[in-house]
C-alpha cells in the first residue's frame, strides 16, 4: 500500500526556505531544479462534517506532486497542509501564518465559501497566488474578481443551473429547496432558480452544522412539491439522504442534488443514494486518457474513489506545474506568473478547461447519478451532458481584460 506524508504547520517557528533567500534577479537566472522548494499552503477542513471534503482536496493535490516525483514545474513542492475547521477567524490566523512565517508562493484552499471570504483579502494582498480547488463563491467571479486568484472548480451557481435546468426540461411544476444558510447556500439557490421557472414552495435554509431533518422532510411532505431540490455538502448530505430514504419519500418525489450525493458521500450512504440525480463537470466513469489515469492512480494510492474535489485539487497542482514549466520555474516575477496560470496547460480529466477573464473555468457540466460499480465500490456516473463550453455569466462584470497578466 502506498501511503504520502503531509508536512504540517506547527506553533513553533519553522526555517524558512523560499524566494527570500534569492533575489528576482537571482531567481530569474537560475535553472528550476537549482531553485529552492516552491512552498504550497493547503488550507482545507480536515475537522468535523466537513473534513472527508478537505480530506479528498488535499489528497488529489498531493497524488499529483507525487505523480511528478516531488517536484511541480522542475522546482521541488514544499507542501504545508493546515486545517481551517470550518471557523474563519481560525482560517485568517493560519493563512496569516502560511505567509508571514512560511513565505508561500501559493495558498491552495479553501472547502468552504465563508472560509474563502474570510481568506481572500489576506492571501490577494500578499505576494501570494490563491487556488480555489472547491470554493467557487459569485462575490470573487464579477466586479470582486482578483488577478491572483484562480478557481479550479466552477462558479457556485453554475452547478445548480444544470439542475434547474433538468427540472424545467422535465416539466417539475413546485420545487422545494433545501441549502444551508452560507454563501454557497445562497448561491446554490440563486442557480436552481436561474433555470427553473416554476413555484418555489418553500426555500429551507438550514445552520451549516444540522444533521437532524426530521422537521424539514415534514414541511417537505406537506408542500405539495413534485421535485425536491438540496445542496447538502458531506455530513450534511449523508444525514439528509439517510433520512430522506428512511421517510419513504424516495418513491414519491423526484430528488435532485449538488454536493449531496457524490463519492464523498456515497460511502456512507450507500444504496440509499443509488439513482438519485446530481450535477458536476466531471465523473470517474468518464474515459479519457487523462481521467483514467487520475482514477486509477488515486485508488491506487488511497483505495477509494476520487470525488470532484479529489479532482479539482489534483488540477490546482496540474495548473501550479504548467504555469511553472512556463516561467522555468521562477516565481519572482508576478506577471509572468500570472499569464502562465492564465495559459490553463495542462490536461484536466474533466476534458475541455481553460481560465475565463475572471480566472473561474469554462468548462462543460453533465447530469449525472448514482450508481454502484462492479468492484462494489460506489460512483457517480455521466447521464448527459447539460452545458457545453459552459462560462458564470458574472464574468462580464470583472475589470480584468483577457490579455491581462
Amino acid at each position: 500500500m502506498k501511503s504520502f506524508r503531509f508536512a504540517a504547520l506547527v506553533v513553533a517557528p519553522l526555517v524558512a526556505i523560499g524566494i527570500g533567500w534569492l533575489t528576482p534577479v537571482g531567481l530569474a537566472s537560475a535553472r528550476a531544479d537549482e531553485l529552492p522548494p516552491v512552498k504550497i499552503g493547503i488550507l482545507v477542513t480536515l475537522s468535523g462534517p466537513g473534513a472527508v471534503l478537505g480530506a479528498q482536496a488535499r489528497d488529489g493535490f498531493q497524488l499529483a506532486v507525487n505523480l511528478h516525483k516531488g517536484k511541480l514545474g522542475g522546482r521541488t513542492a514544499q507542501v504545508i497542509v493546515v486545517d481551517d475547521e470550518l471557523k474563519p477567524d481560525v482560517a485568517v490566523a493560519r493563512v496569516q501564518k502560511l505567509i508571514d512565517s512560511e513565505h508561500v508562493d501559493f495558498v491552495v484552499g479553501p472547502i468552504f465559501s465563508n472560509i474563502l471570504g474570510a481568506i481572500f483579502k489576506p492571501v490577494t494582498s500578499s505576494n501570494a497566488i490563491l487556488i480555489s480547488p472547491n470554493a467557487g463563491s459569485s462575490v470573487y467571479a464579477g466586479k470582486g474578481c482578483n488577478r491572483d486568484f484562480f478557481v479550479t472548480s466552477y462558479e457556485n451557481n453554475q452547478v445548480h443551473a444544470v439542475l434547474g435546468k433538468y427540472a424545467q426540461d422535465k416539466g417539475y411544476k413546485r420545487a422545494f429547496i433545501m441549502v444551508p444558510n452560507y454563501q454557497a447556500g445562497r448561491d446554490a439557490d440563486a442557480g436552481f432558480r436561474s433555470m427553473f421557472k416554476g413555484e418555489v414552495a418553500e426555500e429551507d435554509f438550514v445552520p451549516l452544522n444540522q444533521i437532524d431533518f426530521q422537521g424539514d422532510l415534514a414541511r417537505l411532505a406537506a408542500s405539495k412539491a413534485d421535485v425536491v431540490y438540496a445542496f447538502m455538502p458531506g455530513g450534511l448530505g449523508v444525514a439528509l439522504v439517510k433520512q430522506f430514504h428512511q421517510s419513504g419519500m424516495a418513491d414519491k418525489i423526484p430528488f435532485l442534488s449538488a454536493f449531496t450525493v457524490d463519492e464523498s458521500t456515497l460511502p456512507a450512504e450507500q444504496d440509499a443514494a443509488l439513482g438519485l440525480f446530481g450535477a458536476m463537470t466531471w465523473a470517474p466513469n468518464m474515459t479519457n486518457a487523462a481521467n483514467v489515469k487520475f482514477v486509477e492512480q488515486y485508488l491506487d494510492a488511497y483505495h477509494s474513489m476520487p470525488a470532484s474535489y479529489a479532482m479539482q485539487g489534483y488540477d490546482a497542482a496540474q495548473a501550479i506545474d504548467a504555469a511553472l514549466a512556463h516561467t522555468a520555474g521562477n516565481t519572482a516575477d508576478r506577471d509572468k506568473l500570472r499569464a502562465a496560470m492564465r495559459l490553463a496547460d495542462f490536461n484536466s480529466p474533466r476534458g475541455s478547461f481553460k481560465f475565463n477573464t475572471n480566472g473561474y473555468p469554462i468548462q462543460d457540466f453533465y447530469l449525472v447519478k448514482a450508481a454502484k460499480r462492479k468492484d462494489g465500490l460506489y460512483e457517480t456516473e455521466i447521464v448527459e451532458k447539460v452545458f457545453a463550453n459552459y462560462g458564470d455569466t458574472f464574468a462580464s462584470e470583472c475589470p480584468l481584460k483577457a490579455d491581462a497578466p
